[in-house]
């Protein structure tokens, strides 16, 4: 068994998931939007944060695997689901659990901005910059966090922890 401490609760993440999607509604207001959830980890804050976006968006799903049942990055990078939708010409969301390393969010933003977007911006929950390797602009952040490996509200271990309402760090 793991110990879970509580790092961020439950109110703080709602009430800043709202300020979040105000920003953005203020940002492409009269514009369409497509907001993109990176799954799995992204898909409970990507639930609340679309509902808190006022503007005209579509919203579709793609999934990338980059970690394991580990604990660190695996510096390999593909796609296991990709877009449906045409982004050519198209503001684009792209909605992320956490940005760690970079490495992802670098590879998301050099595939969608080659696909002719009309913009490419990141909002994320969490930004940890203390394991940054790749420097990739995040337009909408959430939470700055320092170290340590966190689970809940997305996010997971080993797929276990993440419909945790709070964010948690994990003692392994």
């Amino acid at each position: 068994m793991h110990t879970l401490k509580e790092v961020i609760s439950e109110q703080e993440i709602q009430k800043r998931v709202k300020e979040l999607g105000k920003e953005i509604s203020k940002v492409y207001e009269g514009e369409p939007l497509v907001i993109l959830c990176t799954l799995k980890g992204a898909f409970l804050f990507f639930s609340d944060l679309v509902r808190s976006i006022t503007c005209p968006h579509e919203i579709d799903f793609v999934r990338v695997a980059s970690y394991g049942n580990s604990d660190t990055s695996s510096n390999t990078i593909s796609f296991t689901k990709d877009i449906e939708i045409n982004i050519e010409g198209k503001h684009v969301l792209i909605v992320e659990d956490i940005v760690d390393t970079g490495l992802t969010m670098e590879f998301l933003l050099t595939q969608f901005n080659a696909r002719k977007a009309k913009s490419v911006k990141v909002a994320t929950l969490l930004s940890k910059k203390a394991r940054r390797e790749k420097s990739v602009a995040i337009d909408f952040v959430g939470f700055y966090i320092l170290d340590g490996f966190l689970v809940g509200y997305g996010l997971d271990y080993a797929e276990k922890y993440r419909s945790l309402p709070s964010i948690n760090e994990l003692e392994i």
